[in-house]
């Protein structure tokens, strides 16, 4: 699946995040080649996008993000969650 993002959307997240649009798209990529029904493959990720944004995610706030992940929790409409 290939989502189409705006300017808008990238200059959103790089604000929030201060992760810029190339670490962005080089992290979708990876996520594409992923199984993200995989727990490991998951908590690899959620750590990565801690230590991109320099917040610490909790063991119990993972455990949410993966629960919601492999039980398709996750909203559809990723812009409105920016």
């Amino acid at each position: 699946m290939y989502l189409q993002f705006s300017d808008s959307f990238f200059n959103r997240v790089e604000k929030k995040t201060n992760v810029g649009r190339q670490t962005i798209l080089d992290l979708a990529a990876k996520l594409q080649q992923s199984d993200l029904k995989n727990e490991q493959t998951l908590r690899e990720v959620i750590q990565e996008l801690g230590q991109m944004t320099g917040k610490e995610v909790s063991k119990e706030k993972e455990d949410k993000i993966i629960e919601a992940v492999v039980n398709d929790k996750v909203p559809k409409d990723i812009d409105k969650l920016i």
